[in-house]
């Protein structure tokens, strides 16, 4: 079996440290490189092989927003799972504007980074419980956008399916409808609301108060 090869980007070194050798020690991963900030990072994505990285969100030199978006145009297939700290919400929609597939905090056990990694290896966009209720509870101070009612009753109750993480063939299965009709309801809902990817989808169901975490 091919190891999933990992680039960790972050200023502290001693951080990079600790999660390269608790990463190594899984059989199918492999830290194939790190580096401290944005700009080393996208030098080294054009020599060093890599499916997936680990983004700190805010480095000196080029910040994880920035490195992201730039990264995906030297190699769109590398995905960026992104390093957070409380009170990092803001941070939130430009990571996942920018094309990341998700959040991990920094102090998550390491099952839960691997069971991120894998998830989104898998397609699947991966949010700490933790974080999304954080970014919930500054919304609930919030007026939100109400861009929900340009959705219908079947898109918002798919749009919920794939906040539950689901694939488009689990929810075509738990709602009675063919997979054709759930890729054609997931594109409408990826025009509809702007996004880009699932985990913007995610997000813009948090920020109208389509589901509860």
């Amino acid at each position: 079996m091919e190891k999933i090869r990992i680039i960790i980007t972050d200023d502290h070194q001693l951080f990079r440290n600790g999660l390269k050798i608790l990463l190594n020690s899984f059989p199918d991963f492999e830290v194939t490189g790190e580096a401290s900030n944005g700009n080393e990072f996208l030098k080294l994505i054009q020599s060093v092989t890599a499916d997936i990285a680990l983004m700190d969100i805010n480095m000196p030199v080029m910040d994880g927003v920035e490195a992201t978006r730039e990264a995906l145009k030297i190699d769109a297939g590398i995905k960026i799972l992104a390093l957070s700290m409380y009170g990092e919400e803001d941070y939130y929609y430009r990571m996942v504007d920018a094309g990341a597939k998700g959040f991990l905090l920094k102090d998550s056990g390491i099952s839960e980074v691997r069971d991120a990694i894998l998830t989104v290896m898998k397609g699947g966009s991966y949010f700490s419980q933790e974080l999304l209720y954080h970014v919930i509870q500054k919304i609930k101070h919030r007026e939100h956008e109400n861009k929900a009612a340009n959705l219908s009753r079947r898109e918002k109750e798919i749009l919920a399916k794939i906040c539950e993480g689901l694939s488009n063939q689990e929810i075509a299965d738990a709602l009675f409808i063919s997979k054709r009709t759930v890729d054609k309801h997931r594109a409408n809902l990826l025009g509809k609301t702007n996004s880009k990817n699932t985990a913007s989808l995610i997000l813009f169901a948090i920020k109208n108060k389509l589901i509860e975490i």
